[in-house]
């Protein structure tokens, strides 16, 4: 891999990719990064899953990523279509979001202990953890403050990308652009959100086999034009 910008660099390695600095909040809540592969057209998903734009590459990034969070943040629906299983990660929690808890509560990730879902208030009882926050959709920026953890990734699908920017929750991107015009219908990074305009910062930008690895963060020299938005809940008009 090769870092374009800054810092031009031609071997440059995962863990070299995946480290810098992240400037704290504050007491308030976690850092939260969010790290998705999209098509040059700007698609998530061929055939319904993002694996098949993803590269060895571009998953060992989104592991080495993994490894420094303490909480995965995902939606019900990319748990269902990618098979999420437990975290490698000692002590790692996989937080599910979903608005009515129907998941498989048999299936290894939350057998293993170390999933949990997020819910709303009124959402049915269910046989596994849970953090609720919200009524009648999750209410995210409730349901992260409740969590245990410095840094929470977030891993799609685009409907929670969409409520996460919502209610200005992202503070990192970590994107590649797969080298592919996908078409079809496949979901963009924020579905469903509403018009906003959150700056950000271009942070590194490098590339291999035609792959761009993007990180861009939140821009800290200007105040969030919807900061808000982070006391409401989350209104995406499709599920999660």
């Amino acid at each position: 891999m090769r870092r374009v910008w800054p810092d031009p660099v031609d071997d440059l390695t995962v863990d070299d990719a995946v480290t810098h600095q992240r400037l704290p909040h504050g007491p308030h809540r976690p850092w939260v990064m969010l790290c998705m592969v999209m098509s040059l057209d700007g698609s998530t998903v061929v055939n319904g899953r993002s694996g098949d734009l993803s590269h060895p590459v571009d998953a060992a990034l989104l592991s080495a990523l993994r490894r420094q969070a303490d909480v995965i943040l995902v939606g019900a629906g990319t748990v269902r279509a990618e098979g999420y299983g437990p975290p490698r990660r000692p002590g790692q929690r996989i937080v599910v979001v979903s608005r009515t808890g129907d998941v498989d509560h048999s299936a290894p990730l939350f057998t293993s202990g170390a999933g949990m879902l997020a819910l709303p208030e009124d959402a049915p009882s269910v046989p596994v953890p849970s953090v609720r926050a919200g009524t009648g959709t999750v209410d995210l920026a409730g349901i992260v403050a409740q969590l245990d953890a410095e840094v929470i990734q977030a891993e799609g699908g685009a409907s929670l990308n969409a409520a996460l920017a919502e209610v200005d929750l992202l503070d990192e991107l970590n994107v590649t652009l797969a080298p592919w015009v996908a078409g079809g219908d496949g979901p963009r990074l924020t579905s469903g959100a509403p018009a906003l305009m959150h700056r950000l910062r271009l942070a590194q930008l490098a590339e291999h086999e035609d792959y761009v690895f993007m990180r861009w963060l939140r821009d800290q020299r200007s105040p969030s034009s919807n900061a808000s938005s982070r006391r409401k809940s989350s209104t995406s008009s499709k599920p999660l």
